[in-house]
């Protein structure tokens, strides 16, 4: 039990006084830089879906994407 309670003294104190936590206008800017980064991916899978076609949505859409106009030419 003696282990333990070092453990959580020392983490604590660890967590205090030597980690180097960010501002708040640093985690501001860090977050605005995340949400970007994650819409610029979002955005680029769904031209790369909408590109390329999405196979099971159907007789409903023409769209087949141009893979399904190429399997069209093929077949």
């Amino acid at each position: 039990m003696a282990s333990f309670k070092t453990y959580l003294t020392e983490s604590y104190t660890e967590l205090v006084h030597k980690v180097s936590w960010p501002t708040w206008k640093d985690l501001q800017s860090s977050s605005i830089v995340v949400l970007v980064a994650a819409l610029l991916v979002s955005l680029i899978i769904f031209l790369m879906d909408y590109v390329f076609g999405v196979q099971n949505m159907g007789d409903t859409n023409p769209w087949k994407g141009l893979l399904g106009f190429i399997y069209k030419l093929i077949g």
